[in-house]
């Protein structure tokens, strides 16, 4: 079977693997730290913003069965991208959106889907997702890992609060994949 791995970040981790968890095809998804300069960084190191790291998930997926288009899809229905500077509630560089291309191809794709998404009229403002080359990923400590399944009252408590939720019913209603 052949897999490959997508790494997007869009604000807190928590709330961007729920939302690729449970397709056919996604092998596996990781909460973690990526774009920094700290090797093995903890969450409070990067939090403190002086890592240069971005909280990201990292997917492994089947592209035969769930393709990478279908992945950045998803991704850009997760986050405001017309926010360079965090995440709704979650503010700098640890929170910041981006794309992190694993081959040429994912660039291509990435640039292409960046494109289309700015010229829909979806958003008042510029799409400013950096779509950069991957990095060396770290995992997150292990609190972290699917932490919707592990705390569903806080995450729910937490995607509501932050604005999270709110945004994405806005901009993008019942046509946001599931």
């Amino acid at each position: 079977m052949q897999t490959e791995k997508a790494t997007f970040a869009g604000g807190c981790f928590w709330c961007m693997v729920k939302p690729f968890d449970e397709f056919p095809g996604i092998k596996k998804i990781v909460s973690g730290y990526t774009g920094g300069m700290t090797e093995h960084p903890t969450y409070e190191e990067v939090c403190s913003g002086m890592t240069g790291h971005t909280e990201a998930v990292q997917i492994t997926f089947n592209p035969e069965v769930f393709s990478y288009e279908r992945l950045l899809n998803i991704y850009w229905q997760q986050i405001d991208p017309t926010d360079a500077y965090g995440q709704f509630y979650d503010r700098g560089i640890s929170y910041k959106p981006a794309i992190y291309y694993h081959n040429e191809v994912q660039h291509q794709l990435a640039i292409e889907s960046k494109r289309k998404l700015n010229e829909s009229g979806r958003f008042n403002k510029p799409i400013v997702v950096e779509i950069i080359p991957a990095a060396t990923f770290y995992e997150a400590e292990d609190y972290h890992q699917h932490y919707y399944m592990k705390n569903p009252k806080h995450y729910l408590a937490y995607s509501e609060g932050s604005g999270r939720a709110s945004f994405i019913r806005k901009h993008w209603g019942d046509s946001s994949e599931k």
